[in-house]
């Protein structure tokens, strides 16, 4: 499997590792702690949210981030602003 991104899909794994990020820091959490908590490693986390670069990565991954997060996957991908439903997670 390739790790490189086409151009049309580059902004949006951008996108994707940018509402990564900013979840993750809004819920408190470090890159190790989500890491763990989605069964990736640290540094695999940190490539998906590197500012600028787009990382191409695995559905299971993504899934298991948005797991992690407490969003539904569809949310995480539209996520161009964060609505409020995502900042509160599914337990809410």
């Amino acid at each position: 499997m390739s790790k490189t991104v086409s151009f049309k899909n580059n902004d949006r794994f951008i996108q994707i590792g940018i509402a990564i990020v900013t979840l993750r820091k809004l819920r408190g959490m470090s890159q190790e702690k989500l890491a763990e908590k989605a069964g990736i490693s640290r540094s695999l986390l940190s490539v998906i949210e590197a500012p600028g670069t787009a990382h191409n990565f695995t559905l299971d991954v993504f899934f298991d981030i948005a797991d992690a997060l407490e969003v539904d996957p569809a949310d995480l991908i539209s996520a161009s602003m964060i609505p409020d439903k995502m900042l509160k997670g599914r337990k809410s």
